[in-house]
Parts: C-alpha cells; structure tokens; sequence
C-alpha cells in the first residue's frame, strides 16, 4: 500500500496554482492528490477483487519490490540512489520530482514489462480517482474543476416504490416506469424469498421443474446433511426443461429468444450480468462500468496492448453502445457471399433480415439536434470537402443523451430490452434469469448418430446464502450468444475441440486524435460529453469502392474516467492541465476494419497482435482525423500517443501544422506506445461451409454438436469494418429460422 500511494500521488500529485487562478474549485482539484481523495484505498481493492487479468501477479510482484531499496533499484536504476545516507532508498522515500522521472522514463523503456507497469497503474489510478463517488451524494470532487456534471442533470434517480391496492392497469404502469418493460420476465434468483418461490414462478410459466431433494418438511429433517452438499451438474439443485434455451442476452441472443417465443416454443435466457432498466440506472460512469460492463469495464488483451469494452447485462452490448444501426456494407455481403461461399449472406432472407431488425428497433438516420464531437466532424470534413454522412440509430431524432454508453435513462434507444426481449416477456412463454453464469453446455451420443446431440446447460448461480448452486436445463435446443469473447470459452469447457473455436478474433481496432476548443469558439455552450454520441460519420480512408480494409472516421463516449485514461500522462500537473480542458476537448477516431487477429484463450487470457498493415490503416485514419479537427477550428490539436505532443492550431504556421501531422500521424501504434481500443469483437468463431476453416455452419449450428447453434458476433466470417449491432441482429434473426425449422422437426417435450 505504501508502494500503491506513493505512484498515486506521482500520477496525481497535489498542485499548487494559487498564482495562476483564484477559481475554488480549480484551486482544490489541482491540490487534491490520489492519497487525498482515498484513491489507493480504492485503488488496492480493484486490484485485489475486481482486476481478473493473467499478469496481475507481476503488478503485485512489483508493488512489493518498490516497497524495498533493492526492489527499487532493479526497477528504477541509477535513478534511485542518493549522494547522501542511505544511498539506496525505497520508491515511496523518493522524491516527487524523482518519482515522476521514473514513470516516465518507465513509459517508454526498452523493457517491455516496464511499459506494461506504467501502462496497467497509470489506468486504474486515473479510472478510480475520475470516477470514483462519495457515498451520499454520487458526487466526485474533481467534475466541477474539469466541467462536467455527473449523472445527465434531467435524469432523476428513483427507487421502486412500494405498491398497495391500486387497479391492476395502473399497477402495471407504475412497475413498467421503474422497473422496465422486462419486470414481468425477469427472475432474479439471488432476491427470492425461498426456493419453492422459484419453483413455482417457473411453473406459473409453463416450465418443468425437478428439485434436488422431496419437498415435504419431514423428508427435508431426515435428508438435512444430504441438502447441504454442494450441488452439481451431476447432481443439480435444480432440473428446468424447456425447448430452448439460450445463453447470453444481447444483440444475438435476444433476437433468437424473441423470434422463438413469438413462434410458440417455452423459452429461458440465462444472462450473466443482471437487469438495469430505465430509472434504476445511476449514469454514473464508475457505477456502470462495475455493473453493466464485461469484468468491470477493466478487460484487455494479455499485452494490454487493446482495451476491450463489452456489455454484460441483459440486453448485453446494446444497452450500453452507441447506437449506431449501420446494415451490413454491399462490399462485405459480396466478399461473405463470393469469396468465403456462405450462399446466406447473398439470399432474400438475408436481405429481409436487415429488413426486419431495422424496423423493430426503429432505425432511421434524422437528427435535429447535434452533440458537440460530431459537430466538429461535421463541420471538419465540409471544410475539407471529405465525405460526411448521418449515421442510421436505433434511436428518435430528439434523442440528445450523451449518456448511453452507461444505460438509456428512458428507453428510447431500442436495444434488445426494449425489442426482443420484450416479445419474449410478453410472449409469456420465456423467461429471463440475470446472475446466471452457464458453465457447460450439455450433449451426447444418441444411437446410429454420427455426432453429439446438444441436451442443455449447466449453470450456476449465487444462492441467497452466499453459496453457488448448479442447475441444469434440459432442452430441445441451445443457443451460445455470449459474445466473441465468451462464447468460445464456454464451447472449450463443453469439450468442442474445433480447432477454429478462439480463433480468428478480430477487434476493430480505434486509434483516436484530440482537438481543445475554447468556451468562446464553435459551438459555446456545448460540453463534449453531451449529445446522441453517433450521428456523423465519414468513410474518406474507408475504401468502401475497394477492398473495404480501410478506415471509418467516427465520434467517441468519453466520460472522464474513460477520457483521463486515453491522454497521455507526461507529468502530473499535465494530467490535470489536460482534464481541466475535458468539457470542450473533442475526440475524433478511426477505427479499421481489421486482416490481422487474435485467439481467444480463456476469460481473461485474449491475444492480439496489431497487423502491420492495419496499423498503416489506422495511421492514414488519424492524419485525416488531425486535420479534421484543424479544420474545424481547434486552437490545439494532438494525439494519445504516449509522447504527448500537441500544437497550436492558431499560433503556427501551415507548414508546422504539415508537419506535425505527418510527424504524430506516422507514430509507431505497437508496444504500448499509443492506447488502442475495441468496443467490437468479432469472428472467434465464424461461420463457414467447413469445419476445417470454421466454427459454426451456413445455419449457425456447431459442426460437432447437434442442435447447439451460436448466435452472436463470433459467427462473422471477419471484421465488418462498421458498427455490429444490424448485421449481428439480422444473422441471429436467420439462425433463429434455422432453429425454428429443427424444433418443428422434433418431438415436442413441453
């Protein structure tokens, strides 16, 4: 903890700038170092409890070395001895001054695993100080210094009230404003009173079920050290049956879920993250993360070289993404239909898939009122002459949130909880349970069968008494849609053995670039973080007319936790220089549609490897998107890149502007040098019409396994090159016909 407080307060250290400002709230923001605010506290418990990475260990390793003389010297150098007794000192007794050389010498050390140090607690200081709230007022000391207002200042935070003898229509719209439109299908295991409850709600709805143990009082006494054994897939604590279940609650999960209750057939979605709908949200964004984000929002490649961010929540990615709603682009339905032979992506059901999920999530492309990053966009490119078009959302025109990145306040972004999931619910034949972890999906060898046949999932839950429990469910098919990062897992630990299952990932990498406008430039009232966060977009490096392997210029969600992680750290008072400037700094980004790939080897262990030429991709996309800014009229402009170098658009000359972009544009992206990111992850288990070159089949079903189908972005057969979210929905809603035609083929059991 010492070793933990000390590299704290040498990322955010306390400034003294009483001589440049008398502004109070600036004054304490730049004073207040990490220790001040309980940082490393927080801080010790993320990395203890929350932080599930496969080199913890090393950052734990390094911790304890900076606490000793010896330590310090192996991993800070002549920088740590003293011309005075004692020589050799412990990294906590050095100077600031000296400690800041360090890390920054670390930043950019030959050593890899320095730079992998510096990389891993430069941004979980900075996540936990920006977004961390004290416990009353949700409040964090630092938003009013950098401008920003926390929570959406319409949204008001509102509890589930407690009901009396109202009329049943009246009841029912009170519970759908607090709870969301799922409230009716939602099954939370962990809040039921006892488990005959349980039983009874699955029954109520049509599910079998077969407990563990008899349920008479007297047999529960004479079996009590029976009941406290641990359950198990052989032996579940409870047995569900149904005609399909379907793990995974998103984009491509809810779809299949949606289109089988719609059709008839008793449905059960295991979801491992929980239900947040509507106004028991927080819209905070360390919240959030926490709660609505795979592994806290914390999850990146084994290298750290890409930060992976995915949903984990019913309604998976498309309650927390952007809302971007892009059908899939001519070029690849060409290249998917011609090149990799998947006669799908070329037929009319294909087409009417595009169809159908664009008008149940209510896609159109009106905008009547402009956030402030894709204003800039805008404008950068018609002052270029660069193509500029809307970006098709899945939300109204009026729809100016800035904040759902971290859930919709009012379920106006349709996204699967709002769409097919609701079909589900009020289907009444499916229902959903949040907190549920699957954890074997079941099959076997029927007789004369040349391969296994899919009989279920195992999953797990957190029992009321804090305990896990293991139930089965016994169906006629089962449907993966945990995403392209778990899904591949999950299939591993059933016992697949294709070997193209976990390869073949591809990420989207972004590369972004940064532009500062002043309060009194373009557009003044307007704070960056405000605002639909899609609605421009430009395809001038996309070579959509080509081979589609370019790059798509784009607007981020950058709140200040995600925002302070992203710059470049070169001093502490820099760091807070930079987010004092937070509410009218736009990002702009590029993001590639990727050739190179990673494997998937587990939860937590994710290679990647930046391919050469899409890193020259990416380096063409930040030339265009410097200049965009430039052109747009920021009086500074500058990259991630960990040098962090800027210019003044205003004060230098043409030429010097030139050459910076030329200069920062051309940057090496690799070895931690530059921050990547990936908020699309796709391909680890594609689609093809071989099981030597692929995972799934044309129909979405596994090669080795009867009747267990996947059904989510692992499917692609590469990168898209655009936001997933259509294309995803639109090939889950043809797998879900493949599915619909193989239960009318078998015998019923519900």
């Amino acid at each position: 903890m010492e070793s933990l407080t000390a590299l704290s307060d040498t990322f955010l250290p306390s400034v003294d700038v009483s001589r440049l400002t008398a502004d109070e709230a600036l004054l304490k923001f730049y004073s207040t170092s990490a220790s001040m605010a309980a940082t490393p506290q927080r801080l010790g418990g993320m990395i203890s409890e929350r932080v599930k990475h496969p080199k913890k260990w090393l950052m734990k390793v390094a911790l304890w070395a900076l606490s000793t003389w010896y330590g310090t010297f192996i991993l800070c150098g002549m920088a740590s001895l003293s011309s005075t007794f004692p020589y050799f000192q412990s990294f906590p007794n050095l100077s600031p001054s000296t400690r800041e050389h360090i890390l920054r010498s670390w930043s950019h050390s030959c050593f890899f695993l320095l730079r992998l140090l510096h990389k891993s607690l430069k941004l979980l200081t900075l996540l936990v100080f920006f977004t961390q709230v004290d416990d009353m007022k949700d409040h964090n000391p630092s938003w009013k210094a950098i401008g920003y207002s926390g929570p959406d200042p319409e949204f008001i935070l509102q509890k589930p009230l407690k009901l009396h003898d109202h009329e049943q229509q009246q009841q029912h719209e009170q519970q759908l404003l607090l709870l969301g439109p799922l409230y009716r299908g939602i099954v939370d295991l962990k809040t039921l009173p006892n488990d005959l409850t349980l039983i009874d709600t699955l029954k109520r709805h049509g599910f079998q079920t077969k407990r563990r143990y008899p349920s008479t009082s007297v047999l529960l006494r004479r079996n009590l050290n029976y009941n406290k054994a641990p359950s198990s897939i052989s032996d579940p604590f409870l047995t569900i049956r149904c005609d399909a279940v379907v793990v995974g609650s998103g984009s491509g999960g809810g779809v299949v879920a949606g289109v089988l209750a719609r059709a008839g057939y008793r449905v059960l979605v295991l979801e491992r993250g929980n239900y947040y709908a509507r106004k028991n949200l927080t819209l905070l964004e360390g919240p959030t993360m926490d709660e609505m984000y795979l592994s806290n929002g914390l999850m990146t490649t084994e290298d750290m070289s890409v930060l992976l961010l995915a949903g984990s929540n019913v309604g998976g990615g498309s309650t927390i993404n952007w809302s971007a709603s892009i059908r899939t682009p001519q070029h690849v339905i060409n290249e998917w239909c011609d090149e990799h032979e998947i006669e799908l992506f070329g037929s009319k059901l294909y087409q009417e898939a595009l169809d159908v999920v664009c008008e149940r999530m209510q896609v159109q492309s009106e905008i009547e009122e402009e956030g402030f990053n894709n204003a800039v966009l805008r404008k950068g490119c018609e002052e270029l002459g660069y193509p500029v078009q809307n970006i098709p959302r899945n939300a109204p025109s009026d729809h100016y949130c800035g904040w759902c990145c971290l859930g919709c306040k009012d379920g106006r972004k349709k996204g699967t909880s709002e769409t097919w999931l609701l079909d589900l619910v009020e289907s009444e034949k499916g229902l959903i349970l949040p907190g549920c972890k699957a954890v074997k999906v079941l099959h076997h060898r029927k007789r004369g069968r040349q391969r296994n046949t899919a009989t279920g999932v195992a999953f797990e839950f957190e029992n009321r008494r804090g305990g896990k429990d293991i139930c089965v469910v016994e169906s006629r098919v089962t449907v993966v849609a945990c995403g392209a990062l778990r899904t591949p897992t999950l299939l591993k630990q059933s016992g697949l053995r294709n070997p193209n299952i976990g390869k073949h990932l591809h990420l989207h990498p972004v590369a972004m670039a940064w532009g500062y406008f002043p309060e009194n430039s373009f557009l003044p009232k307007k704070k960056s973080y405000e605002g639909g966060i899609m609605t421009a977009m430009s395809t001038v490096v996309a070579e959509f007319d080509k081979s589609g392997y370019g790059t798509v210029i784009q607007t981020p969600a950058l709140h200040p936790g995600m925002f302070s992680i992203l710059m470049p750290w070169v001093s502490g008072k820099d760091l807070k220089d930079r987010m004092r400037r937070f509410s009218r700094t736009a990002h702009v980004f590029a993001l590639a549609r990727d050739k190179g790939y990673g494997t998937v080897n587990s939860e937590s262990g994710i290679s990647y490897q930046l391919d050469a030429g899409d890193e020259e991709n990416l380096k063409r996309g930040v030339e265009k998107v410097l200049r965009i800014l430039a052109a747009a009229g920021a009086e500074e402009i500058g990259t991630h890149h960990g040098k962090g170098k800027s210019i003044n658009v205003k004060r230098e000359s043409y030429r010097e502007l030139e050459r910076f972009v030329k200069e920062e544009s051309g940057r090496e992206m690799r070895g931690l040098q530059w921050p990547i990111c990936s908020a699309h992850q796709m391909g680890s288990c594609r689609m093809g019409v071989a099981a030597e070159t692929s995972a799934v089949n044309p129909m979405g079903e596994t090669w080795e396994v009867e009747g267990l189908f996947v059904a989510d972005t692992s499917v692609f057969p590469t990168a898209l090159g655009v936001n997933p979210m259509v294309t995803v929905q639109a090939i889950a809603y043809c797998t879900a016909q493949s599915v619909l035609q193989l239960l009318s083929r078998k015998k019923k059991t519900i």
